[in-house]
């Protein structure tokens, strides 16, 4: 069973930095992936990575985040920059076995973390 376990949220101000850390266990998969949630929003996609080193970002935080790996750990990183206020929400941690499917559907994610809230204050 996998289990996907984030850390690295917290409080900011705008124009500040976070790196948020999603550490997986149990067997390696094919894409990894941050939505996030806002009160009152649906969920969003954010960014993803597909096995080997494909990326992929929302239009609104290009630029900003990056998303990486570290493959000896199991972990997968969304380092993020420039905060923004409208960057608040929680940030899910999302993985799936295979390398198909649209990267930003949530529904092609198998495993889900906990989320971990990330507040930018203006």
């Amino acid at each position: 069973q996998v289990q996907l376990v984030e850390s690295g949220g917290g409080l900011v101000q705008a124009g500040g930095s976070l790196r948020l850390s999603c550490a997986a266990s149990g067997r390696t998969l094919g894409t990894y992936a941050l939505f996030r949630q806002a009160p009152g929003k649906e969920r969003e996609f954010v960014a993803a990575l597909r096995w080997p080193a494909a990326t992929y970002y929302a239009e609104s935080v290009k630029g900003r985040f990056t998303i990486s790996r570290d493959n000896a750990k199991n972990t997968v990183y969304l380092q993020m920059h420039n905060l923004k206020p409208e960057d608040t929400a929680v940030y899910y941690c999302a993985a799936a076995k295979g390398l198909g499917g649209a990267f930003d559907d949530s529904p092609v994610y198998d495993y889900w973390g906990q989320g971990t809230q990330v507040t930018v204050a203006s």
